[in-house]
């Protein structure tokens, strides 16, 4: 079947694109920025398609022989104005969708039957409703906390039992929920899949389990076989709440307000039959969070809500910032000479920088730089990576975002997220000069205003010592 697979880029459309092509679809990925797309695959380049559904007109024509198309574009965290930008987003969709054969659309939606719903749910609602008026029949399948290795969930239970020993949680603590694995929600997506007796119709879909927050933090805890004591606050407000999972976990500001409004209300699926007639074997929470650390020993990860831009509350696009300015700038250049047996040791050490790696010299003053991005509102280091060998155009790398990462042209080329007045790149690249190798750092800032230029001359006595200490231990055997 031809398959059009909006949000291609993001954690579940990174999962659910490997199995449709096993299958033998052919898959249409529709993407914001085709710059961003890791065509690990090698599709067909007309088969990767540029489409910003907040602005469809100026984006690529949908094919009109689509079977199925699945419809998995969120907003949770993209700022105050989320639910009208979702709402625009679906009534485009449908429109478009509508110009074509399609026979049926799906829509992975949130878990929606309490008489009070969070804006996020609210949003996910209203968004189903459109919908389904348009001209395609849906399939809505409803989630809860989706538990696998690199969704925001189970990376934000991850981040909360691994730092504290003791926690002292707000009462939503014992809000209760449905989870589901990633796995099982795979099988879902792709089991209602043209058959027209699910056509029209939604379904609530989950483990079984009923568990609160709590259980789920300590159930984790005893997976990790770790001892952990959780004691509830009778009174903390909401914006505390939010700062509280902001500066203990990875979460940006805007999704830890979100995830917080939507904790408040239990999250619980209405019994269907849908499991038993696709022949889908639950699984439990517990076997779900030892199946995540399985994928997360083997280096087998293959997305993380944190490669999204909503891990920064940015709508960047990778385009905009594909080459670092060269006029009005300020940049530090750095070179070393690399002999050429030594070339790929050297791309190894460039290709491995960040995350638990960390970065080969002042790691201390990359962290401290990190809280103090923390505590401008910033994301800090903790996103890390989610492969610590392999990235690639529109990954997150700590606080910085991956442009370019060419390994013919020995080039990786990232720009800076973190809080500045200004907008700043990194680059590495090895390159032959006069006969010989070397290795080129350049960091490179373009100030904004008076401040931007006070902040890069504060800065430059740390610059001195902290890149020179990089390049020199990069190409260091």
């Amino acid at each position: 079947m031809n398959i059009l697979l909006t949000g291609a880029n993001g954690y579940l459309g990174s999962r659910l694109l490997p199995v449709l092509i096993d299958e033998g679809h052919t898959v249409f990925c529709s993407v914001r920025d085709t710059a961003r797309f890791n065509n690990r695959f090698e599709l067909p380049s007309d088969q990767i398609l540029q489409l910003d559904l907040l602005n469809p007109e100026s984006g690529d024509t949908l094919p009109v022989n689509i079977d199925i198309a699945f419809y998995l574009v969120h907003s949770m965290s993209g700022g105050k104005d989320f639910e009208a930008r979702e709402e625009k987003v679906a009534k485009n969709f449908v429109k478009l969708i509508g110009e074509t054969n399609c026979r049926q659309v799906i829509y992975l939606t949130g878990i929606a039957n309490s008489d009070k719903l969070s804006k996020h749910l609210s949003s996910r609602l209203n968004v189903e409703k459109i919908l389904a008026s348009g001209s395609v029949p849906l399939t809505a399948l409803r989630a809860g906390i989706i538990v696998g290795s690199g969704s925001a969930s189970f990376e934000i239970i991850r981040d909360l039992t691994e730092k504290l020993p003791v926690m002292i949680a707000p009462r939503w603590i014992n809000t209760r929920s449905q989870p589901i694995a990633i796995a099982n929600v795979i099988e879902f997506l792709t089991g209602v899949m043209g058959k027209e007796k699910y056509f029209g119709q939604s379904y609530d879909i989950s483990c079984g389990q009923t568990l609160t927050y709590r259980e789920m933090l300590l159930g984790f805890a005893e997976v990790r076989n770790l001892k952990r004591w959780i004691f509830t606050v009778p009174v903390m407000t909401p914006r505390l709440s939010s700062y509280w999972l902001y500066f203990i976990t990875a979460t940006s500001y805007h999704l830890a307000v979100n995830l917080v409004d939507s904790m408040k209300y239990d999250v619980i699926a209405r019994p269907n039959n849908l499991a038993k007639e696709l022949g889908i074997e639950l699984i439990d929470y517990k076997n779900s969070v030892e199946l995540a650390f399985q994928k997360i020993g083997q280096d087998l990860v293959l997305s993380s809500w944190k490669d999204a831009f909503s891990s920064s509350d940015t709508k960047l696009n990778i385009s905009e910032v594909a080459e670092p300015p060269e006029y009005g700038v300020f940049k530090d250049v750095k070179t070393r000479p690399v002999e050429e047996d030594k070339i790929p040791a050297v791309m190894e050490k460039i290709w491995s920088i960040g995350g638990d790696n960390g970065w080969y010299y002042g790691n201390f003053l990359w962290k401290v730089r990190g809280y103090l991005d923390k505590m401008a509102g910033g994301i800090g280091l903790r996103r890390g990576r989610t492969h610590p060998r392999e990235i690639h155009p529109g990954d997150s790398l700590d606080f910085w975002r991956v442009i370019i990462a060419n390994k013919e042209e020995k080039r990786l080329l990232l720009f800076a997220e973190m809080k500045l007045p200004g907008e700043a790149w990194l680059e590495f690249r090895i390159q032959k000069k006069d006969h010989k190798w070397q290795l080129i750092q350049t960091a490179t800032f373009r100030p904004l205003g008076l401040l931007g230029r006070f902040y890069w001359f504060m800065v430059l006595p740390f610059h001195f010592f902290i890149f020179s200490g990089l390049i020199d231990q990069l190409v260091k055997e």
